[in-house]
């Protein structure tokens, strides 16, 4: 296992009006974040919030290639972003426990915070088909290029992890900046790494390692 410290190459933030930041996510064009009560998008370029959908949101956020996905308390919500109507609602793995949230190959995944776990889930029913343990809170959850990785968050302390798939075992490990928080997380399907910074009201952009 290979530890490194993260590289923050930028900062978005803090928005005016958000007191934090939960999700994350990228749909090849803007940077969505979770805020608690809405879901913004930013334009990576300017930084500018450019719309934002009236959504309960207050934990992790993936997309699919059509819709965004959305943590509202014990649901999981499918959202329409062209009119931010919410077309199908799936349960929560967790009951309310959980985090990040993902899309991969036809999967969610779902991050549970406290029994730092990650469950593959069938977007359709909610059925839980795997659970993948790991030994750190678990916050954001994201692949790229067939690798996994998560985000931990624990007391002042936050990494990003890539993750074997299988077993869970740690492979590599980007550590934060002091006081730097990961509560979102997703990539942007080459080198870098959006990271929700809970409180902080920022996204903070992490260099992928090659």
């Amino acid at each position: 296992m290979t530890k490194t410290l993260a590289t923050v190459v930028r900062e978005y933030g803090p928005f005016p009006g958000v007191e934090g930041v939960h999700g994350v996510t990228f749909d090849g064009a803007h940077i969505w974040f979770a805020s608690g009560d809405k879901l913004n998008a930013v334009d990576p370029v300017s930084g500018k919030t450019l719309r934002s959908l009236d959504v309960a949101a207050d934990a992790g956020t993936a997309f699919d290639g059509k819709h965004l996905f959305q943590i509202a308390g014990k649901r999981i919500q499918k959202i329409d972003p062209k009119t931010g109507q919410v077309v199908a609602s799936i349960p929560t793995p967790a009951n309310g426990d959980d985090s990040g949230l993902t899309w991969a190959e036809g999967s969610l995944y779902v991050g549970q915070y406290r029994e730092r776990k990650i469950y593959q889930i069938d977007p359709e029913s909610g059925k839980v088909l795997r659970t993948i343990e790991s030994n750190r809170f678990v916050t954001g959850v994201t692949w790229v290029d067939g690798q996994m990785w998560h985000g931990t968050w624990e007391g002042d302390e936050s990494d990003l992890r890539q993750i074997d798939p299988q077993t869970g075992e740690v492979l590599q490990q980007l550590e934060m900046p002091a006081g730097t928080g990961v509560s979102g997380l997703e990539s942007d399907g080459a080198d870098r790494f959006f990271c929700g910074g809970g409180k902080s009201g920022k996204v903070r952009v992490v260099q992928r390692p090659k």
